[in-house]
C-alpha cells in the first residue's frame, strides 16, 4: 500500500494500551477531538502497530486508533502483537499438530493475558476488532519513506506483494504460518519480530520481561559487524564472553543490511530507553518502551529525506497513565 509522498506525516510508536498517553501525544502534535475522533487539519498519523497488550487501556487505545483509521485520520499497520492476537484466535490447518496457529501454552497465554481481560465483558467488540487487524497491512511505502513493524526485508517483501500487492494478507495466510518454515512464517516472523540470531553453545538468557529465549534481536543495518556485540539490538545486554564472540562467515551471510541510499524507514517493536534519536540518518525506532514507564514517541515527518534529531516528540508515559 502506497502513501501519499506530499502529505506530511505523524509516524506513532508502540502503544500497548496506553491510551491516555496517546491523547497527551496527540495533543502534543496538535490533533484536536472532534466528533469523537482525533483529527489534524493538516497531517495524518501513522500508527506502527502494537496497540494491544501490556497496558492498562488497551480497549480505549484500539477504540482510538481505529476510529482515526475509519475517519481517514490515521494508518496503521500489524505490529507482532496483532498477529499474535490472530495466531491465537485462528484454528490451525488439518494436519498441522496444533489446534490453533499460536498454541495456547502458558507463556502464550500471558503475554495476550491484559487484552483477554480487559475484553472479557466486550466479546462482540473483541470478535470486532479481530476482524481489523485481518484488515492491517504489513507494511507501508510512500516511497520516500516506509513503515514496517521490525524489518524491512526487500526480498521477502518483493514475493509478498506478489501474493498481496497491498501487503494485506487473509485467513488463510495466516493459517499457512502454523507451519514453521512455510513462506507465511518466514513473512510474520521477519516483518513483525525481525532479525534474531540464536545464541552461541546452547545459552539461554532471561530478560527484563522474565521470559527466557536462546536468540537475541539483532540489527539489520550494520554494514561490517564483525561480534554479537556488534548486531545485538535490545534492552537486555549480551554477557561479556558472548558479545565479544566473532561471528562466523555463515552467520555474516545470514544478516540483513538497510543502506544508507534506500529510503527513510521507520520501525517499533525494539524496545528502546533513553532519549529518542535516529539510529541512522534513515532509519528510527518509535518504540520507547512506553508500557515500561518509559517514553510513548513519535516523529514529525515534513518534506525531509534524512531524520531530523529535533523532530522527535514524546511523552512519559508513567504520569500520563496514573494522573488521567
Amino acid at each position: 500500500m502506497l502513501l501519499d509522498p506530499q502529505r506530511d506525516y505523524d509516524l506513532i510508536g508502540d502503544v500497548h494500551g496506553c491510551a491516555h498517553s496517546l491523547e497527551c501525544l496527540l495533543e502534543r502534535l496538535g490533533y484536536r477531538q472532534q466528533a469523537g475522533v482525533w483529527r489534524h487539519p493538516r497531517r495524518m498519523a501513522v500508527f506502527l502497530g502494537d496497540i494491544i497488550d501490556r497496558g492498562p487501556r488497551i480497549r480505549e487505545a484500539l477504540h482510538l486508533v481505529h476510529g482515526m483509521v475509519d475517519a481517514g485520520q490515521a494508518q496503521c499497520i500489524m505490529g507482532n502483537h496483532e498477529f499474535n492476537a490472530l495466531g491465537w484466535e485462528t484454528p490451525s490447518p488439518e494436519g498441522s499438530g496444533r489446534q490453533f496457529v499460536r498454541e495456547h501454552s502458558p507463556r502464550h497465554a500471558r503475554q495476550l493475558q491484559e487484552t483477554l481481560q480487559q475484553f472479557d465483558a466486550h466479546p462482540v467488540d473483541w470478535r470486532d476488532f479481530l476482524g481489523w487487524f485481518h484488515e492491517l497491512p504489513l507494511l507501508l511505502d510512500g516511497e520516500r519513506f516506509r513503515v514496517v513493524h521490525a524489518c524491512w526485508d526487500n526480498q521477502l517483501i518483493a514475493q509478498l506483494r506478489g501474493q498481496f500487492h497491498d501487503a494485506r494478507i487473509d485467513r488463510a495466510f495466516v493459517q499457512a504460518s502454523a507451519s514453521h518454515g512455510s513462506f507465511a512464517h518466514q513473512v510474520f516472523d521477519r516483518l513483525l519480530r525481525g532479525l534474531n540470531m540464536r545464541l552461541p553453545d546452547g545459552l539461554a538468557m532471561t530478560g527484563d520481561d522474565g521470559l527466557t529465549r536462546s536468540f537475541f534481536r539483532s540489527k539489520f543495518w550494520e554494514e561490517s559487524p564483525q561480534t554479537y556485540g556488534d548486531i545485538v539490538f535490545q534492552p537486555d545486554a549480551l554477557p561479556e564472553q558472548v558479545a565479544g564472540q566473532p561471528l562466523s562467515a555463515s552467520e555474516k551471510a545470514n544478516l540483513l543490511h538497510y543502506p544508507l541510499e534506500e529510503p527513510l524507514l521507520f520501525v517499533g517493536h525494539y524496545w528502546r530507553r533513553g532519549e529518542p534519536a535516529p539510529l541512522r540518518p534513515n532509519l528510527a525506532c518509535l518504540d520507547y518502551s512506553a508500557v515500561n514507564q518509559g517514553k510513548l514517541t513519535a516523529y514529525r515527518l515534513d518534506r525531509e529525506t534524512r531524520l531530523d534529531p529535533q523532530k522527535f516528540v514524546w511523552v512519559d508515559v508513567e504520569s500520563q497513565e496514573t494522573s488521567r
